[in-house]
């Protein structure tokens, strides 16, 4: 390929107008998109690209021969690196989320503007090049990350911290001990005990359960099931729970809400991989492994007597930690964008484009609701979304003004690697030496941290800081000797 071009791997049009084509090219160019290859006959197309590298495909549904509908799910099954953008006269919704289900990875109605044929085709060419650079950065660091990546795909990151926990997974897995996953709200437990399952080689079936809410009867029935006239009202023979996951792998979510009479049945269970149905005098074996989850500090709890220390040692055999959205801030950029594609998939609309300063706002923020409240914010924030730019409006009403990553408590936290168990969600003020600074020095400090934190943004840096962009302007002037306003 020319290298002068842009972008490096060809753009492939398939239309089988031969003015679309022209138009598209002309456009294309005039905004600095050259390196493109324009496709008549549909029935090239997919030897075309099966010949070489491509940063994206613009394809028109409504051709002769084979029509985009047949080729999309092809090249997305062939090709999935490559994203492809849709292009039709049918302005029927059903039509657009049919091929965004199917991996498109946008969606133009005919006529096209100019403005929004070359967003969409820069967009995805600056995906590619991101997938690109993300491949690149896991075969450099390859010998660190996990030996099946396959088994963590629903897990967005690119963090050292959760491809240690990764790594630890793998370790754990095939083990038939249970494994307790702690971490807060919205961290991803639930997929974690899933990518446990899945690379345990079990053929049994992952079996997820909520025990919060849970008293000790509904538990028991849950779990273990009951016989024909156990209690009134059971008028027939129920399989439980853990006979659903035989060979597989039994999640308890929320273990932590788990009452002291139901903990006393689960530890038993452990102790014996035997258990009673409900109303039977005959013990069934379980072969299934247990998985638990909780966002509290079972370590504290069982200190205090308000969980049962036998069973909390005895589900911590294996225990992964997952570190909070705070601590891994550079999945931000990851995350945004795999939302938005989800987000705009889901909802049956073009993927909008995010302002450059959305990761710098969403930086400086706390999460506490981590991955899951990024998720719901970006959600909301497409189903406002209209046309452009996405819109900040919405994440600035959910952030707050003036949200500083300690969760607005007004104390700054200090920024540690790891967090301790039962320290969740905790932060702690600012650790003074013997010698205090100046308030000179401290303000100079604090600016560096807001700016830090916001990624260099002097508009998000300030509200941070609580300050105007003018005031904020006048402190950088002075730290840099200039007179202030």
């Amino acid at each position: 390929m020319n290298a002068t071009r842009y972008p490096p791997a060809p753009v492939l049009i398939v239309d089988d107008e031969e003015q679309t084509l022209a138009a598209a090219d002309i456009t294309l160019r005039s905004e600095g998109i050259t390196n493109i290859v324009t496709c008549r006959d549909s029935r090239l197309a997919a030897g075309k690209l099966a010949a070489g590298e491509w940063s994206a495909v613009l394809l028109d549904l409504s051709m002769p021969h084979v029509t985009g509908r047949d080729l999309l799910p092809r090249i997305v099954q062939e090709h999935p690196e490559v994203p492809v953008i849709v292009v039709t006269a049918n302005a029927e919704l059903d039509t657009a989320v049919q091929c965004m289900r199917e991996g498109a990875f946008d969606y133009l109605l005919k006529p096209v503007e100019d403005a929004r044929l070359v967003s969409a085709v820069r967009h995805a060419v600056e995906m590619r090049q991101a997938r690109r650079e993300n491949e690149r950065l896991a075969r450099a660091l390859q010998a660190d990350g996990p030996e099946h990546p396959e088994a963590f795909a629903a897990i967005v990151t690119a963090s050292p911290s959760m491809h240690g926990v990764f790594r630890y997974v793998e370790a754990i897995a095939g083990t038939p001990l249970p494994v307790l996953v702690t971490g807060e709200t919205g961290v991803g437990k639930e997929l974690i005990a899933r990518a446990i399952h899945g690379l345990s080689g079990r053929t049994g079936a992952f079996v997820p359960v909520n025990v919060a809410g849970l008293d000790d009867t509904l538990f028991s029935d849950a779990l273990f099931g009951h016989r024909r006239g156990g209690f009134t009202g059971a008028d027939r023979d129920r399989p439980g729970l853990i006979e659903q996951a035989a060979g597989g792998t039994l999640f308890l979510d929320e273990i932590g809400d788990l009452a002291a009479a139901s903990q006393v049945k689960l530890l038993r269970l452990l102790q014996e991989g035997r258990y009673y149905p409900i109303g039977s005098d005959l013990q069934k074996a379980s072969d299934a492994r247990v998985v638990v989850a909780t966002n509290r500090d079972l370590a504290a709890m069982q200190e205090k007597g308000a969980f049962r220390r036998d069973l909390y040692y005895r589900l911590r055999s294996h225990h992964v930690h997952l570190p909070p959205l705070r601590r891994r801030r550079e999945d931000l950029p990851l995350l945004v964008d795999h939302f938005l594609g989800k987000a705009a998939a889901l909802l049956g609309r073009g993927r909008p484009t995010p302002p450059k300063e959305l990761v710098g706002l969403l930086g400086a923020y706390a999460f506490p609701g981590n991955v899951r409240e990024l998720e719901g914010m970006i959600y909301d924030a497409v189903s406002r979304h209209r046309s452009g730019v996405l819109s900040l409006e919405s994440f600035r009403e959910k952030i707050g003004p003036g949200a500083a990553a300690d969760s607005g408590s007004g104390a700054v936290p200090v920024a540690v690697d790891e967090e301790p168990e039962g320290t969740a969600g905790a932060s702690r003020a600012i650790a003074f030496g013997d010698v205090l600074p100046t308030l000179a020095d401290a303000e100079r400090l604090l600016i560096e941290e807001a700016l830090r934190r916001a990624g260099g943004n002097q508009g998000t840096a300030a509200r941070l800081l609580g300050l105007s962009r003018r005031a904020l302007n006048n402190r950088l002037r002075r730290a840099d000797g200039e007179p202030g306003e």
